[in-house]
């Protein structure tokens, strides 16, 4: 059975990038080497692994990054601090009152 596995890694300018790979291992050292130099990471090294969840479902991977990816900076580090409970209050949107 294949593992996939969704990851969040913290850049050196504070921000996050989310993943998908399956070989986090390889992967991760392929961020912290550079070795893509056209990537979102390379030019924000060094980087730091803050998340990773397991799948064997390919579709539910892709799924759960692309979900992640368009999270707000607060959500994804309720996820990386095991703070579960926030996730759905995080997700409702802000409105002004007059």
């Amino acid at each position: 059975m294949k593992i996939y596995y969704v990851y969040i890694l913290k850049c050196s300018d504070k921000s996050y990038y989310t993943g998908i790979t399956s070989n986090l291992t390889r992967r991760i050292t392929e961020h912290k080497l550079g070795k893509h130099a056209d990537s979102y990471t390379y030019k924000r090294r060094p980087i730091r692994l803050e998340f990773y969840a397991e799948f064997t479902n390919v579709d539910l991977a892709i799924q759960t990054e692309k979900q992640i990816k368009k999270w707000s900076r607060a959500k994804k580090e309720a996820l990386i601090k095991n703070e579960f409970e926030k996730l759905p209050n995080l997700a409702k949107k802000k409105f002004n009152t007059p």
